[in-house]
């Protein structure tokens, strides 16, 4: 028994003494885990601290990549990279905190001009132009299409007085495009317009076919940079009253609402190709000149008169000058230089436009006739004219229109009613006179009607010289050579003068399906010659009216 005993105690401190043992290699396997985690702490807020400054360095890091430095784990400089601004940088959510991202800048842009637009990278190609069918008709036979020729009125005496006229034309139907661009920081406009009034006479309407050619309008590129703008191609003549700025746009024009496409008596308008320079020296004043295609013109145009040549110097001066549509080829001078300048406002939410425009135009000549008084050899000579516009809106929808034109030898710029010069027996050129003005109010009644009333006036002053060449010439018995002479034979025109009430209703607009309008235009004109025989009418004159359904372009 008591071996027993002995054995129990044995076997109990046996034990007693591993347990000892197990529960010293416990404390020593978790002081050893305490070591780690400590250890494993101090390296987890040595990474946060890393984050940190990396995070502070990557924000002013440059865009471009270039390197930037932060401390490393053993105090040395690491650098960063930033190889791709655009990829997201990585970071643990829980211990860094959000980066600060600006806002990207919204880019400006700019709304369409039109539904039918087709974008091209940076550059937009928009169609344009509209669907007329116009009907006229006017109350002596002018013989001239569409387009009045306003300086052939006839006179009662002839024919065509006692002859009315009307038909339909779709002629004045316009196509085209635009192009907007931008190139190296500068603003560039293609602009390209049509119609179908090449053949502008009574050949045009014909029995079965009622064919129209189509014919050039505008077609040129202008360019814009930094406040200076050139712009080259054919375009309205740099004369042509604005109603904004010195922009070469037709919608930036002045040229009436009028349906008659030779517009109205009075205006001051070509177009032809040019060269233009224009600065921009702030937003409301614009300067610039044009180079324009010169045409020393006589006469013979529009229903005008020819001037007459003197006898002796006839055949010498064929082809020296133009005389309408039949002369091509002119060799001019130098081109007709044109300088204007532009102010525009805008008092009280509303329009103010004026501009002042200034021409010199040269012209030249060749005689080879040896007999006296004739000069053999070249002959020069230098005209000049200004004009003076304005476009004020007097209240909303209200605007005050006046544009007043003088030259000495700027005629053919009143729509070719006025000569530019005559040539002496001697061979030597004398630039003609001429004036005309162009005012009226055109008020936007209603939102969708548009009322307007100009009066056009046009002067031709007397030019003449005494030609001993001619047959029958004496002293007692003058017979002239230039313009505004007694003749039983040609009908120099004094003052052409015309009056016009227009009314343009809107039936029906839509951004995305274009507009449909009704145009309406009355016009009186009338005209007086210089000489009329004993007996002869001293005036005439004729009565027009058109009615237009315009389809436009969205």
């Amino acid at each position: 028994m008591t071996r027993t005993l002995i054995l129990s105690v044995l076997c109990v401190l046996a034990s007693v003494t591993l347990r000892s043992q197990d529960l010293q290699q416990l404390r020593e396997k978790v002081a050893q885990q305490e070591e780690q985690i400590k250890h494993l702490q101090q390296a987890v807020e040595e990474q946060k601290t890393l984050l940190d400054q990396a995070l502070k360095s990557s924000a002013t890091a440059t865009v471009s990549g270039a390197p930037t430095t932060v401390p490393g784990r053993d105090g040395t400089a690491a650098a960063i990279t930033n190889s791709n601004p655009d990829s997201a940088q990585l970071v643990p959510v829980a211990n860094a905190a959000r980066p600060q991202i600006a806002p990207i800048p919204r880019q400006k842009v700019e709304t369409r001009p039109s539904p039918l637009s087709i974008s091209l990278g940076n550059t937009t190609l928009t169609p344009l132009g509209f669907v007329d069918m116009t009907y006229f008709t006017r109350s002596t036979n002018v013989g001239s299409g569409i387009g009045t020729n306003f300086a052939g009125i006839p006179f009662n005496t002839s024919t065509g007085y006692h002859l009315d006229e009307t038909n339909f034309s779709a002629q004045n139907s316009r196509i085209g495009f635009r192009v907007d661009s931008n190139f190296m920081g500068a603003k560039v406009l293609g602009y390209l317009e049509a119609d179908f009034l090449f053949s502008n006479d009574a050949n045009t309407f014909q029995v079965t076919s009622n064919s129209a050619g189509l014919r050039l309008r505008n077609y040129f590129v202008d360019v814009e940079k930094n406040g200076f703008e050139v712009m080259g191609g054919q375009d309205w003549s740099f004369l042509t009253p604005n109603r904004k700025g010195l922009s070469p746009l037709p919608s930036d024009l002045f040229y009436t609402q009028n349906m008659d496409t030779n517009y109205q008596v009075g205006l001051i308008w070509t177009r032809q190709p040019q060269f233009r320079f224009i600065m921009h020296p702030t937003e409301n004043f614009a300067f610039g000149v044009s180079l324009e295609n010169p045409q020393q013109y006589i006469g013979g145009a529009s229903g005008a008169s020819t001037v007459t040549l003197p006898a002796n110097l006839n055949s010498s001066l064929s082809g020296q000058f133009q005389s309408g549509n039949s002369v091509t080829g002119i060799p001019n001078l130098f081109p007709d230089i044109i300088v204007k300048g532009a102010y525009d406002a805008h008092p009280g939410d509303r329009t103010f436009h004026v501009d002042a425009a200034g021409l010199i135009t040269g012209f030249k000549d060749y005689v080879s006739v040896t007999k006296p008084p004739a000069v053999p050899g070249s002959h020069t000579a230098v005209g000049y004219g200004g004009s003076v516009n304005s476009n004020l809106e007097l209240f909303k929808g209200f605007h005050l229109v006046e544009n007043a034109f003088a030259s000495v030898g700027g005629g053919r710029y009143i729509f070719a009613m006025a000569p530019d010069l005559i040539v002496r027996p001697d061979g030597s050129i004398a630039p003609a006179h001429s004036y005309s003005t162009l005012d009226g109010i055109e008020a936007q009644v209603a939102k969708n009607t548009l009322l307007t009333a100009y009066y056009g006036g046009a002067y031709v002053a007397r030019e003449v010289a005494f030609d001993p060449t001619a047959a029958g010439s004496t002293l007692l018995k003058p017979v002239y050579a230039g313009y505004g002479y007694a003749s039983s034979t040609t009908s120099f025109n004094r003052y052409i003068q015309e009056a016009t009430f227009g009314w343009v209703q809107t039936l029906w607009k839509n951004s995305n399906y274009g507009a449909l309008a009704l145009i309406n235009q009355y016009s009186y004109l009338w005209r007086e010659p210089w000489y009329v025989s004993p007996g002869a009418p001293k005036q005439t004159h004729t009565n027009m009216v058109y009615i237009d359904l315009r389809y436009t372009l969205p």
